[in-house]
């Protein structure tokens, strides 16, 4: 162990050579969590037990309205440290594997305007913005531990070899793979088979002991309940190594001048949830806490709404670091500081690829939501990652073959949870022609490749490249 230490702490060392920095300037402590959404107890959700992110919520800003560009893994990702759109920074997929996608050439990634201006960079665990590597990124150093108890350990260790050079800003990301479904060995509940994905992950236990809450857009059904269960015992798992580290940040002297956030990437993987634009796929817990800074801190509480697009121009205009002309997002760091903010009227979001093509766009305002669907791919056919799950855990007004229509159009205020598509109801036209005008010129000034036909991935390029190289010989 002492010489996995060492090992680490040289490497640290090594990696982040002297720079000059305002000293000034606050370290940046960005922790993410996998599939989350808005699924803890400060957010409504009491039956869940996050007692140390319901403390820095309690301590620092809760955002109640924060959405995510994008309800898949890379694409919010993507957005979240490009501050663009999914469709702008090249990212409409899946970075793993044969997915393939990844940043364009030119699109510069937080860690790497953070090193420019003279911040020592690291990731630890998840980097799912990019099939090319953690250097692509602009981070110093990665350390590969997806699962949330030895990324704790890793992230830990480097906070204490920062705490002896306050000389240089630190920026460091986090990233737990939970509470994302993970696969078993053997099966986890009747009817499921070996290698079946499912909560709560190896070694973990389910938690009811507050409960289990039912959210609307789910059948209350056995299965329902012991996924819901299974998906408690993870949060509550991430909720400890998150207090783990805060705990380290506190002990070290370093929480007056360490900006922390917390957040994930989409919805919760449950059907009607992660990979879809409804509600339950967009909202994202979003907590940050600077006491350093009047406003950043305190227990507050905004209801303003805003989109992950906008962490990037924030964090750098919180730092002082000037932000890049491309980008999309906005900074709200005016609204915390008490100056002139205009909030945003709308929010956008967009899917194109996950496990398959399935393009739609979305927009969202106070009080509707209106998506357009662009292929008829199945209303419900599992984009939650549930694989073979329980055939009772589907939504309530959902079958499980039905299959999208064109429009789709929501009034919030009287169905949340989005049951009731009144796209065709003459009492809403007004509503769907002004949404669709603005959804259109969106599309437009942002130059979605959606609107000139089918968009092609990185798998599809490749199959044909194949095909032609062997069609040379």
């Amino acid at each position: 162990m002492l010489r996995s230490f060492v090992f680490v702490s040289l490497a640290f060392c090594l990696a982040f050579p002297v720079a000059a920095a305002s000293p000034q300037r606050p370290n940046i402590l960005l922790v993410h969590a996998h599939d989350l959404g808005q699924f803890l107890n400060c957010y409504g959700v009491k039956t869940v037990h996050t007692p140390n992110l319901d403390a820095l919520a309690a301590s620092g800003v809760r955002f109640s309205r924060s959405f995510c560009t994008n309800p898949g893994c890379s694409p919010s990702r993507a957005s979240i440290f490009t501050g663009r759109w999914p469709h702008s920074n090249g990212v409409m997929g899946l970075c793993h594997a044969n997915f393939a996608w990844d940043l364009n050439p030119e699109e510069r990634h937080l860690a790497q305007i953070l090193r420019d201006a003279g911040y020592a960079t690291a990731a630890v665990g998840v980097i799912h913005e990019t099939s090319s590597g953690f250097k692509r990124c602009g981070y110093d150093r990665h350390i590969p531990q997806a699962l949330a108890v030895p990324a704790t350990e890793a992230a830990i260790r480097l906070l204490r070899e920062h705490a002896g050079k306050p000389d240089r800003p630190f920026f460091m990301s986090v990233g737990f793979i939970e509470p994302h479904r993970l696969g078993y060995k053997e099966p986890t509940w009747p009817g499921a088979l070996p290698g079946d994905n499912s909560f709560p992950g190896p070694g973990l236990q389910p938690d009811d002991s507050l409960g289990v809450q039912v959210p609307g857009y789910l059948r209350d059904t056995e299965a329902t309940r012991r996924e819901l269960a299974g998906l408690q015992g993870m949060v509550r798992h991430v909720d400890a190594q998150v207090g783990r580290l805060l705990a380290v940040v506190k002990e070290l002297g370093l929480e007056a001048k360490t900006l922390v956030i917390f957040t994930t990437d989409h919805g919760i993987a449950m059907p009607r949830a992660k990979c879809s634009v409804y509600e339950p796929g967009v909202q994202v817990a979003f907590l940050l806490r600077f006491p350093g800074r009047s406003g950043w801190h305190g227990g507050r509480v905004q209801n303003e709404m805003i989109s992950n697009i906008d962490y990037l121009p924030t964090i750098l205009d919180l730092v002082g670091v000037a932000i890049p002309a491309n980008v999309q997002g906005r900074s709200f760091a005016p609204l915390l500081d008490g100056k002139s903010y205009e909030p945003r009227k709308e929010i956008f979001t967009e899917l194109t690829y996950h496990d398959y093509y399935d393009p739609r766009r979305a927009i969202r305002t106070e009080t509707h939501k209106l998506i357009v669907n662009f292929t008829t791919a199945p209303a419900f056919m599992d984009p939650s990652q549930c694989w073979r799950p329980p055939s009772d855990v589907v939504t309530p007004t959902n079958r499980a073959v039905a299959y999208h229509p064109h429009v789709e159009l929501f009034d919030l205020v009287k169905d949340p949870w989005e049951q009731t598509d009144v796209a065709q109801d003459p009492k809403y036209a007004a509503v769907r022609a002004d949404l669709l005008q603005r959804l259109h010129r969106h599309l437009v000034e942002t130059r979605d490749p959606i609107l000139l036909g089918a968009v092609t991935s990185p798998h599809h390029r490749r199959a044909v490249e194949i095909l032609q190289g062997v069609g040379a010989k």
